[in-house]
């Protein structure tokens, strides 16, 4: 795995803070097109929300495909933010913005190659299981590139019902 490069973090700041919100991690990720560009103009969609303040975002790492397999390389990262919406609304306006940046959801192989990838990782310190909204993600713990950016975003990131991120880590040793 290669680290591509660190995005600018002040760079996505806005000037206003939110009241009553919840920090969340969000994973993201490309390997279509151009993953870098594909994965800058997300983050500016998802900056440019009402009601989430993007407050991070990880290195950029160069990664294998996981489950299928014949497909390019991942750029993979993760983002955090705060947010006063619901989770549900928060998963919705990612999903649209992968809509608004080509990502047809339910075409080609399941974990095949996309344009952009915004998974809702963590959501503050909930547990949700509900039809189409898993928090934390499902196979979080499974997957080092995704626990990496965590663990750079938050070192002493605790993950409801899985434990600390660094722990999650090793035990992938």
């Amino acid at each position: 795995m290669s680290v591509r490069r660190r995005t600018e973090r002040t760079r996505y700041r806005r000037r206003t803070r939110i009241a009553d919100v919840t920090t969340a991690f969000v994973g993201i990720g490309s390997n279509l097109g151009d993953p870098e560009s594909q994965i800058g103009s997300a983050l500016e969609l998802l900056a440019a929300e009402d009601g989430i303040e993007l407050l991070a975002v990880s290195t950029l790492r160069e990664t294998e495909p996981v489950g299928y397999l014949d497909q390019p390389s991942f750029l993979n990262g993760a983002a955090r933010l705060e947010t006063e919406l619901p989770a549900r609304e928060l998963l919705e306006r990612l999903l649209a913005i992968e809509g608004r940046l080509g990502r047809v959801r339910g075409e080609g192989p399941r974990f095949g190659p996309r344009t952009i990838d915004l998974d809702l990782l963590v959501y503050g310190d909930e547990t949700i299981d509900e039809p189409g909204l898993t928090v934390p993600h499902p196979r979080l713990a499974e997957r080092r590139f995704a626990l990496e950016p965590l663990a750079e975003l938050d070192p002493d990131l605790e993950i409801r019902g899985l434990g600390p991120v660094q722990a999650l880590l090793a035990e992938l040793e």
